[in-house]
């Protein structure tokens, strides 16, 4: 048991500590794809903002175009400003702005590698807010649009996504009327920092998204982890239970070697007397001699069958012959036989009807009953009166002995259980009567259940069919 011990406590250390890498492995998994949306995020956002300007762009060149084709407005004054981009020598990309005023504004960007795409985007974006803003401002039920698409376009789909327009201190510019208080993930996106000009994004928290993308890891390692404590609290249930049949056994053989072992030396010794004493002229000694022989021999008798009708149960070899078996007189003859083999003052009564009948195996069905009798006489005190009664439903043994704890009733039908009284060392038993009882009434489709209570008895309630 010691090495059973030592055993469970690495298995759980081994547990703990998969569970614990799995648990730090999904949270740096989580940081690495929250990482990864963010920088998402905040690309869309680049996006979008382009796409906005582009909307309105198209909006102010229509609008332009309209007015000239209307008169209000002279060809040629429609032109705010111009932005072109190019790349120079050094493979930089530069955006330049000629504005109303005359004046020319340009902006190199050195491309790399990794941000190339957004630095692109921020530089050309930057020099149409320049152009663009002081004329046309953002139209922000647009700009939720686009942003929402471009997200949808990354796989990323807020249930709820408002823009707002804020100062470099965070002050709202621009408000948006869509906008509702909640918790929302908040993202910002500088349109033009030389303005101090930001986007203010809200949006559906992240976490949900992120743990859709985990979700296969994440239930594949609570199985696995699910799958080792169910094993673990299976084999330790299983050795534990192991462990007390195993000590049950040993109690059981101890017990039995015993038993064994007493009738044995009695007869023996009651047949020795007889051998080499002069007991053939006291015929009073020499029947007391015999009975004493006999009644061992009888003793010895019910412990093998005991041992054989378990060891047959135990390899299900156990042939039911069933057939009518009319009550009445099959019980009374039971009691009568257990009336006389008695050392203790029984009385039994038995209320039968006549003619009543059950199909059953007659040797097992006289075994149970005969070990229910056996239970309750030595579970008694000097006297004991039991009541034996049966009907359409099943059979009833009542006695009025010293009844069985309420603790110990759910386990008095399993194997070498024994009922545990302090004050009763002169009660033997084997803890395979009761097991006997059940194991034989559930192969003939019967059952059995008891009722106790300490101090005023036991009933035994044995029925034609099993409880639904």
């Amino acid at each position: 048991m010691k090495r059973f011990r030592v055993n469970s406590v690495i298995f759980v250390s081994v547990i703990a500590a998969i569970f614990g890498c799995n648990v730090f492995y999904l949270s740096a998994l989580y940081r690495s794809i929250r990482q990864t949306v963010v920088r998402d995020v905040n690309s869309a956002l680049a996006d979008a903002d382009l796409d906005e300007l582009w909307i309105r762009a198209e909006k102010a060149q229509n609008e332009t175009k309209s007015r000239i084709a209307s008169g209000q407005q002279p060809p040629g004054s429609e032109r705010h400003g111009e932005t072109s981009v190019g790349q120079d020598s050094a493979g930089n990309m530069v955006s330049t702005t000629r504005h109303p005023d005359g004046k020319v504004s340009t902006e190199a960007v050195k491309m790399q590698n990794d941000d190339l795409h957004n630095k692109l985007v921020n530089a050309v974006g930057k020099q149409f807010h320049t152009v663009l803003d002081p004329y046309i401002s953002v139209n922000l039920s647009v700009m939720d649009s686009v942003v929402a698409c471009r997200l949808n376009n990354r796989h990323i789909y807020p249930g709820y996504v408002a823009t707002e327009t804020i100062d470099s201190e965070g002050k709202v510019i621009k408000a948006n009327p869509r906008h509702k208080p909640g918790s929302y993930d908040v993202f910002t996106y500088s349109f033009n920092p030389d303005a101090g000009l930001s986007y203010r994004v809200y949006m559906t928290p992240l976490t949900q998204h992120i743990l859709s993308e985990m979700a296969g890891v994440i239930v594949t390692v609570f199985l696995l982890m699910a799958a080792f404590a169910s094993a673990f609290w299976y084999l330790f249930h299983t050795v534990s239970r192991l462990r007390t049949i195993e000590e049950m056994k040993d109690d059981f053989v101890s017990n039995m070697t015993h038993e064994l072992k007493t009738p044995i030396a009695i007869a023996y010794s009651a047949n020795d007397a007889l051998l080499n004493y002069d007991s053939a002229n006291d015929p009073a000694k020499k029947e007391q001699y015999l009975r004493i022989a006999n009644r061992q021999l009888k003793r010895l008798s019910e412990l093998v069958e005991n041992i054989l009708a378990m060891s047959m149960e135990r390899r299900k070899s156990i042939r039911l012959r069933p057939e009518r078996i009319e009550l009445r007189p099959f019980v009374e003859e039971i009691a009568s036989a257990q009336r006389m083999r008695s050392e203790k003052e029984i009385a039994i009564e038995t209320c039968i009807p006549d003619g009543l009948a059950a199909e059953a195996d007659r040797g097992h069905l006289s075994n149970v009953l005969h070990n229910l009798l056996d239970n309750a006489v030595k579970y008694s005190g000097d006297s004991v009166r039991i009541s034996i009664k049966a009907g359409s439903e099943g059979i009833s043994v009542a006695d009025d002995g010293i009844g069985i704890p309420a603790k110990a009733l759910p386990y008095i039908f399993d194997k070498f259980y024994r009922v545990p009284h302090g004050d009763r060392q002169d009660v033997r038993g084997y803890g395979i009567g009761l097991f006997y009882v059940r194991s034989i009434l559930e192969k003939m489709g019967w059952s059995v259940s008891v009722r106790s209570k300490e101090g005023e008895g036991s009933v035994f309630t044995i029925r034609y069919r099993k409880d639904e």
